[in-house]
């Protein structure tokens, strides 16, 4: 059996946050933007985002699981270039968008069509500018247990198990 490991920070300031900064209620997702399990808890997200509307933050941290998944990484890259210009969410959007093709062409493409500098992120790819943000991240997770993505946080602990909109709501209203 498990032990339980709490998360490790927990959700702050820093982190990339969509919702109310004080709302009761905080689900933190450890993410890969290659991974097919992210890409359909994505439609699970939206369900308890529009089920708790404003009493929920919800947070996204980079888990890019390299092994397994090789352009998750400099899908996280361009997300980061896309935070330097106060768009991640609707980047991180258009990245799971593009379901796993994560091609630097496509992600470059992604990156105009949302009106952003596509040179920035092009530095971003080729300078590895944010990898001590998506490192920072990764090793959150590891403290905090995370051993695949998606994993999920309501509040500080762990959801374990199968999830859908309802078994995360349950776990965040539990949480609070």
């Amino acid at each position: 059996m498990r032990v339980p490991v709490s998360l490790d920070p927990p959700a702050g300031p820093d982190d990339h946050a969509r919702g109310r900064p004080d709302a009761p209620y905080v689900l933190t997702m450890y993410a890969d933007f290659e991974c097919p399990f992210c890409q359909a808890a994505q439609g699970i997200l939206a369900r308890v985002e529009k089920r708790l509307s404003d009493e929920l933050l919800l947070v996204s941290r980079h888990f890019p699981v390299d092994a397994r998944h090789p352009l998750a990484r400099d899908a996280a890259r361009v997300a980061e270039a896309a935070a330097a210009q106060d768009a991640f969410w609707p980047m991180h959007d258009a990245l799971f968008a593009l379901r796993g093709d994560l091609a630097r062409p496509k992600l470059l493409k992604a990156v105009r069509d949302l009106g952003l500098d596509a040179a920035l992120a092009g530095r971003a790819l080729d300078e590895h500018l944010h990898d001590e943000r998506i490192a920072a991240d990764l090793a959150s997770g590891e403290r905090s247990g995370v051993t695949g993505t998606p994993a999920f946080f309501a509040g500080t602990t762990q959801v374990e198990g199968a999830f859908d909109a309802s078994s995360l709501v349950e776990a965040l209203r539990a949480s609070a």
